[in-house]
Order: C-alpha cells, then structure tokens, then sequence
C-alpha cells in the first residue's frame, strides 16, 4: 500500500476562486463561480478552494452551492478557507458540508514580522493556537490542510514546531506558503527539504506548496519544491492573484508533461514512463485558460507561456521554414495538447437552439433557460450581422450575458455623434433601481469619453476610471469587439465587461456593468480579507 502522504503523482489543488478572484477587479459572482468550478472538474484538478466563507454571504453561498453542485463522489475535493479561529472554521465547516468530499484550509502566521505586527502575539501563543483549531476544523471534516502563513520568512525551528505541532492535532496537508514571493528556486526547494529532514511526523501528511510571483520565480520554486518532496502544488488558471499572481497551474503542469522523463525519478518511475504526473486533461488547459480570461475579464497576455496568443505562433521566416518541415524544430509540445485548434466555423445563422445549448455545454457553459435564452437572442442578432460564428464569437456572448448580474442600473439607449469637425455628443436613457428613465447627454474628447460623462451625469457614484481595454475576438471588420475597463471607489477596483460589434456600444454596457458591481457592494456588506483584517484569535 502507498504511503497516502507520499502519493506517486501531484495534486493540484486551485485555488482560482480564492486568492485568484483577489486579484484587483476580478470579482465573480455566484453563477460565474459555479461556471470556472464546473469546468475546474472537466479539466481534472484535485482539489477546488472555493472562497473564503467568512468573507461574506455571497462567498458562504458560493462555497456551499459548489460543494453541492460539483462536490460529487467522482468530482473534486471541495475546499474553504477559515483563518485559525472557531468562527472561520464554523463557517468552513457548514459551507463545504454538501460535498461528497470536504476540506477545511485553515492558517496562522508564523514569521516574527507578521506574529509582531499583524497578529500581535507571542511565538507561544501561535504554536498553542495552531494545534488547536485544526484538531477543531477535524470536527467538521477528516480532511484538514494547514498553513504556516510566510512560511518562506519564518525561523525554521519554529516553523517545525508548529508543522509537528499541527499534523499532530490532525493536519493531512500541510501548506508551506511563499505568501511574499521572496524566495528564490534554491531557498524554496531546501526549505521543503529541511522539513522532510526535521518535522519527526511529516511522513503523515502531503506536502503542498503556495506562492507568489513577485520575483517572477513562482513557477520555478514550485518545480524546484517538487524534486524535493512537495507533493501538492496551489495555483491558479493564468496565474491570476493578489500583487503580480500565484504560480499558474498551465505552466506547471505543462512543465512537468513536457519534461516528464526529468522529473520521473523523483516519483521513483522510470525517466521512460508515459504514465502523466498529473491528473489534468492537458487538452481543457486553453479552454479553461479563456473562461476565467473572459470571466473575470483579465485579458491574457498574448506573450503568456502556454496560453498566450504568441505562444504557438511563429512569425521569424527562418523559424516558420523549420516549423513547415518539421515541428520539433521550434515546437517542444503540440498545440492540441492544451486543447488548442483552428478557430473553426461552427454554427450559422440557420442553427437551432439545441444545436446552441449542445455547442456551449461542449464549451463548459450550462445556463439556466432564462440565460440560454438570452444567449441565443444575442447569437441570432450577431449571425444576422456576421457570416461565420466562431466558439470565440459564441464565448463572448455568453459571457457578456453571464457578467451583466447584478443589473441595477440598465442601458435602454445610446447614441452618439462625432467626426472630425464636430464634437462627440453622446445620450444615453438609463433605467435606474426604483425603475425611473432618465436620459441625459454630454460632449467629451471622443465618443467613449462622452458616452462615459453622459451616464455619470445619470448614475452620480463618484468612482475613477483606471484601465480601459478594447480587444477584437476574431479577424475581420465585422468582429465583435471585447471591452473591458476597471473603476476604482475607495480602495476597492471593480471591473466591467462587454461585447459588441460596436465597441461604443460595448464600452457603455462595460463602463455600466462595473458601476453595477461598485453599487451592489455600497448597498450590501464590505468582504472580509482572509489575510488583511481582522487579527485571528483562536475563540
């Protein structure tokens, strides 16, 4: 029998909807949650941390509606954050309890800077605390993962201490965090093996490894991580996260397909061994890569490793002449292996509403007929514009319809007037919450620019635009144009996304989508930050 802290392959544990969605802008909503966690399924991933309960409702019932819903016998472990107090942990415990399999994450600091002046208390105090909200979150789940929060900072006596401490009270994972991303590839990787070499009971629980990538090593680290004994590995799909991201799942399990035969005879296999290191559907990698891109509406960039426009593009004539004779001249893997092929055309303007519900289940989408039906109106409008309806045309509109809840502000028209000897005008007529039409008109430095001051005359919440970005989903001068822009009120960012074969269009039911977010976050609840507030105390 294997040793179940020493499994023979990686767990991937994604944590996309957790620190992922803690990227500046990038909130989801419930349903754009359950949409990235169903497709998480399809691609394979071990384990899905699906929010911070705590946080807020609308996270708990995240959480709880994903362990229900894609929490099934033959699906993922369903994982929720809980800071090392018994509230948190309550909360953890009641949100993943649909979940044929649960897990509960629960952490505390233990480097001297964050003890100090974060959570104001002794080393003592934390080594007591540790053990006794795991053995607590054991309540609620046998299935309980603990992290030394900057791990990679902490002094490496103490920190065994407390992982001897924590797995004794039940940890089975425990998670050497790089909440900083300070270390280097050397640093990260002897730091796991100092504690294969010093925790006397690290033989009972996995190894799993978080980083940063403010140094742009995340990746690194983690496969460095890897070859000494780590044995889960938190990531997210782009690499999306706080500050410059996490360590991006595609990368590091590409890395580890592709270079297999090097990093076999750290599982004990041999270097020839076809048998994968993970348990990832390589091929749903794109896919997976372009929903959380569209949803959370972070563009990748097109130089990205894996994902990125670029990344299998050849435009040098002396590597375009190697790649027609034989690909492996400039390719180490095949473009199909992440799930990339042509941009075929696949439906037209005679094609049927099943013909559409079955093509967006093969996408990874399943919406409810209310939204299916509007994605279908929008279909039928576009294929009436444009010959040929790509799965890239069908992505966007389904996530414009996706992304436009909560809708408490609706755009019922606009227009606009400009040219190169006139001043562009814009009206709008906005339906406001208590169900009034209000219409109003500004001039601005181009048609965008006016459309924006137009619906700020109507919609007065003071907020500052901070990124505006148009991108074209297909070829062509009929494409249908992605505009996605980001607003900052307070310290927060929101984000707003839309699509349109006219990007004036589009820009204004973006700019109203994140004034949406912005106004349904003044009307409910400020989220709690799992790390930022509130100091963990252990009642």
């Amino acid at each position: 029998m294997s040793n179940p802290s020493s499994p023979n392959r990686i767990l991937i544990f994604d944590t996309t909807l957790r620190d992922g969605e803690q990227s500046p802008g990038a909130t989801l909503n419930v349903e754009e949650k359950l949409i990235i966690a169903r497709q998480l399924a399809r691609l394979g991933v071990d384990i899905i941390e699906a929010g911070f309960p705590f946080a807020s409702p609308g996270d708990f019932e995240a959480v709880q509606k994903i362990a229900r819903e894609v929490g099934t016998v033959d699906g993922p472990t369903i994982c929720g954050l809980a800071r090392a107090t018994r509230a948190d942990i309550e909360r953890a415990g009641e949100a993943i309890k649909p979940a044929a399999k649960g897990r509960i994450h629960t952490f505390i600091a233990t480097s001297d800077i964050h003890m100090q002046y974060k959570l104001r208390k002794s080393r003592e105090e934390v080594l007591a605390i540790a053990p006794e909200m795991v053995a607590y979150a054991k309540t609620f789940t046998n299935d309980v993962e603990f992290s030394p929060e900057d791990a990679g900072r902490s002094d490496p006596e103490f920190l065994y201490q407390v992982l001897e401490a924590a797995i004794a009270a039940g940890a089975t994972t425990v998670n050497i965090p790089d909440t900083v991303g300070y270390l280097t590839p050397s640093e990260f990787g002897g730091l796991i093996r100092g504690i294969k070499e010093n925790v006397p009971n690290i033989d009972q629980a996995v190894i799993s490894v978080h980083g940063h990538n403010d140094l742009g090593l995340a990746v690194a680290n983690f496969l460095e991580a890897v070859k000494n004994g780590a044995r889960q590995l938190e990531c997210t799909i782009n690499g999306i996260g706080e500050r410059a991201g996490n360590a991006a799942l595609e990368e590091l399990v590409m890395a580890m397909h592709v270079r297999r035969a090097f990093y076999n005879p750290y599982f004990g296999r041999p270097a020839e061994s076809e048998a994968p290191l993970t348990n990832i559907d390589t091929r749903q990698i794109y896919k997976t890569s372009r929903l959380v891109s569209n949803l959370t509406g972070m563009f990748v960039q097109p130089n990205k490793a894996i994902v990125g426009a670029n990344a299998f593009a050849h435009e040098s004539g002396i590597h375009q002449d190697g790649v027609l004779k034989n690909k492996l001249t400039y390719e180490i893997m095949d473009a199909q292996s992440i799930g990339l092929t042509d941009n075929q055309i696949v439906l037209g303007k005679h094609s049927g509403r099943n013909a559409f519900r079955t093509r967006l289940q093969e996408l990874g989408y399943e919406l409810d007929d209310q939204a299916l039906n509007r994605a279908f109106l929008r279909f039928k409008e576009l294929a009436d514009k444009k010959k040929e309806i790509t799965d890239w045309d069908i992505e966007s509109i389904v996530n414009d319809e996706t992304q436009q809840s909560p809708e408490h502000f609706h755009l019922d028209l606009v227009q606009v007037s400009c040219g190169d000897n006139s001043r562009p005008t814009a009206t709008v007529t906005i339906r406001t919450p208590d169900g009034q039409e209000l219409m109003d008109a500004a001039i601005g430095t181009g048609p965008v620019d006016a459309v924006y001051k137009a619906i700020n005359r109507v919609v007065d919440i003071p907020n500052q635009l901070i990124e505006f970005s148009v991108q074209s989903v297909t070829a062509g001068i009929d494409a249908l144009g992605e505009v996605t822009i980001r607003i900052r009120h307070d310290d927060r960012v929101f984000s707003g996304h839309a699509a349109n074969t006219d990007i004036v269009v589009a820009s204004a039911h973006a700019y109203l989508h994140a004034l949406n977010r912005l106004y349904a976050t003044l009307q409910g609840q400020k989220a709690i930050h799992p790390q930022r507030d509130a100091e963990p105390v252990a009642s």
